[in-house]
């Protein structure tokens, strides 16, 4: 007889030095399901996945996999065993092809020569079951993140897995590829494999989950079928509380104009002749379909990328952000999208890289002044509510939410006028995220500029004063948020597609 549960693990307790991040969860996972796992950034989903995965050893529980009991000491024995995971964090070679990423310590071999022709075919084959059309010899480097996010799904699909996790795989997608993702979900469960699927988008749950389970501060809160769950009481159930609004309410009226762009383009070309004017208290959104240059204007703003033609005025006088160190000289901060990439030092603790962004005010005589960055961190942590023992914590220690409020709270430190966020709350639950849109409307009440690139349009529309929107390269139109609508977003996000982009 067939066993009821793929997966079941029983009773799990992880403890850290100072926390204890799971406390007595269980979770039970049906064959040829998907099983969604839901709580606030810090509920503990990710280091039950991490235990599943052997990239953490357990304080107690147990795990069966397919009726036998198992401890897996690696993920590379996990894998073995066919258990695979995406996660949220890519973490790719990026000077290394596609096929190369996808085979990794694997390769197939024809003596002592690695064949390359065998591993070519065998990713072409994965992706045409997958219904990806990326060429397996392109540089991974190259791609735009949402490609990189299928190219690791793949991955996981090539060791024949029995389970998959997938730890907020659509955070990147546009909402095409999330189509596609969830067709390849249906295919994989018709293969007989089972899913178990972190996200925060409540549409995206409702949608192609069979059974939800929620946890709150490391701890088991309840296990539902989709069909007894809506998403209110999914959100008291992570929350512990109503919340009643998803955005909050804004406050502030922008003032006076603070900064102008006129006819900007970067130099390599991403995005040619953008104009728009910044208003000091003005949280302006960016949105746009993957690929439209959003990103690539934050950067440009913020000296990552070489400027072509165009200017950049504060307060009518032009400057120079040609390097990030200029930029933040001149006023600018930047939140990077993929935090893990480009964002923290992982092994470093909070305290450092709370404080990296700007050494200057705790130095004397050459000598750092532990006690004021000890002070300021100490502050940083209790503004923005970050769940950690303390300042001296590894900062890849924390979820991904927390991740996000330190680095936010990195930049907050340099006392920014223009503030880039891109794609800040990706990855966060809804709690975490009221809480950012909060410390966003704080500092528009002090009349500091935010420009905010999301794919997730309600967000933008809840949020924002005006939503500059970028199609394929070029702005296609400037919406005041109050008067906007999501067709109006989405028809100006399609108005360059056909034309071909920038760089072609």
């Amino acid at each position: 007889m067939a066993n009821e549960y793929i997966l079941e693990m029983k009773n799990i307790t992880k403890e850290f030095p100072g926390v204890k991040a799971l406390d007595d969860v269980t979770l039970k996972v049906r064959p040829a399901t998907v099983h969604s796992l839901m709580g606030e950034n810090g509920a503990g989903k990710s280091t039950l996945m991490n235990c599943l995965f052997g990239i953490y050893s357990l304080n107690g529980g147990e795990i069966i996999l397919d009726g036998q009991k198992v401890a897996f000491e690696s993920p590379a024995e996990a894998l073995r065993n066919h258990v695979s995971m995406v996660h949220q964090e890519l973490n790719q070679v990026l000077d290394r092809n596609i096929m190369e990423n996808i085979w990794l310590g694997r390769f197939p071999m024809k003596g002592i020569f690695v064949d390359h022709q065998k591993m070519y075919a065998e990713t072409k084959k994965i992706f045409e079951q997958l219904d990806i059309h990326v060429d397996p010899r392109v540089m991974t480097g190259s791609l735009q993140v949402a490609d990189r996010q299928m190219i690791e799904i793949a991955k996981a699909v090539s060791y024949d897995a029995k389970v998959i996790v997938m730890d907020e795989p659509t955070s990147s997608l546009t909402e095409d590829e999330v189509e596609h993702l969830f067709r390849i979900i249906e295919m994989l469960k018709k293969r007989g494999v089972s899913i178990i699927y972190i996200s925060h988008k409540m549409e995206e749950i409702m949608q192609i989950s069979d059974e939800v389970t929620i946890m709150r501060d490391g701890r088991w809160v309840a296990t539902e079928p989709v069909s007894n769950l809506d998403t209110n009481k999914i959100i008291r159930l992570m929350v512990g509380r109503e919340l009643t609004e998803r955005y909050p309410k804004r406050t502030t009226v922008p003032g006076e104009t603070y900064m102008k762009v006129e006819h900007l383009s970067s130099a390599v070309p991403k995005f040619i002749d953008v104009n728009f004017e910044l208003r000091k208290g003005e949280i302006l959104g960016v949105a746009g379909l993957v690929g439209a240059g959003r990103t690539e204007l934050l950067e440009t703003l913020f000296g990552i990328r070489t400027k072509g033609e165009g200017r950049i005025l504060v307060e009518g006088r032009e400057v120079d952000n040609s390097t990030p160190e200029k930029a933040m000289k001149n006023g600018f901060a930047m939140l990077t999208e993929e935090r893990r990439h480009n964002g923290i030092f992982a092994d470093l603790s909070i305290a450092f890289n709370t404080t990296i962004a700007n050494l200057d005010p705790y130095l004397k005589g050459g000598l750092l002044r532990n006690s004021l960055i000890k002070e300021k961190v100490d502050k940083t942590i209790s503004d923005l509510r970050i769940k950690t023992p303390g300042s001296k914590e590894k900062i890849g220690n924390l979820s991904g939410g927390n991740q996000q409020k330190v680095i936010l709270g990195r930049w907050l430190l340099t006392n920014p006028e223009v503030l880039l966020l891109d794609e800040p709350t990706r990855g966060i639950d809804v709690g975490a995220k009221y809480e950012i849109y909060q410390l966003m409307n704080q500092l528009a009440a002090e009349g500091k500029c935010v420009i905010m690139v999301s794919s997730e349009m309600p967000e933008l529309l809840g949020v924002c004063d005006r939503i500059l929107v970028m199609s394929n390269g070029r702005q296609a139109g400037i919406f005041e948020a109050a008067e906007a609508t999501q067709v109006a977003i989405m028809e100006a996000s399609a108005k360059y597609v056909s034309a071909g982009g920038v760089g072609v």
